[in-house]
């Protein structure tokens, strides 16, 4: 669990769910600015910008609201459009900066917190796609949807990320009988 206590606990929750409800990658994350999350309607989008100078909207999953929510307001930042949505700390001080955040940074915080939560150092940003790919598919969501979401302009690409057939389940084995 972060601690939510500090600016840059409220940052680095934000930034995984960002990672977590979107299946971006780490780079079209850190590049995001604050206007780059903005109403439509009732909900609310994230505008990426993607590879290859491409644009995409996504529409905002529920929870990934609210912890963008709570985030900018208590950090001040929803008043600041032309900020770095995830901006660099200072220091060990808990505060930001407005300096951007960048990918490398961000891959060292996701390892941090990975280690403070007791989990495999070996994931990566990158480990966020395949899980929410994966997680997405187990739910009945289309492999075309998927593809969408992750940015990929193949759906093999998307089918790399696939991970449900690597799953042994314990009714697999009980089926082996001596």
């Amino acid at each position: 669990v972060i601690k939510t206590s500090t600016h840059t606990g409220l940052r680095d929750r934000a930034l995984l769910g960002v990672l977590a409800y979107t299946f971006a990658r780490i780079g079209a994350v850190v590049n995001l600015k604050v206007e780059d999350y903005y109403p439509s309607g009732k909900r609310f989008l994230l505008r990426f910008k993607e590879q290859g100078g491409k644009e995409k909207e996504l529409p905002v999953h529920h929870k990934l609201e609210e912890l963008l929510d709570e985030y900018l307001k208590v950090t001040g930042l929803g008043a600041e459009p032309g900020s770095p949505l995830f901006p660099a700390a200072l220091g060990k001080t808990g505060k930001l900066s407005r300096r951007p955040l960048v990918r490398t940074d961000a891959a060292d915080m996701l390892k941090r917190r990975l280690k403070q939560a007791g989990l495999p150092a070996h994931y990566s940003p990158h480990s966020f796609r395949a899980t929410g790919i994966t997680n997405f598919l187990e739910n009945d969501g289309t492999l075309e949807a998927a593809q969408r979401i992750a940015g990929h302009a193949d759906s093999r690409t998307t089918k790399l990320y696939d991970r449900r057939g690597q799953k042994v389940l314990l009714e697999d084995m009980e089926r082996i009988r001596y």
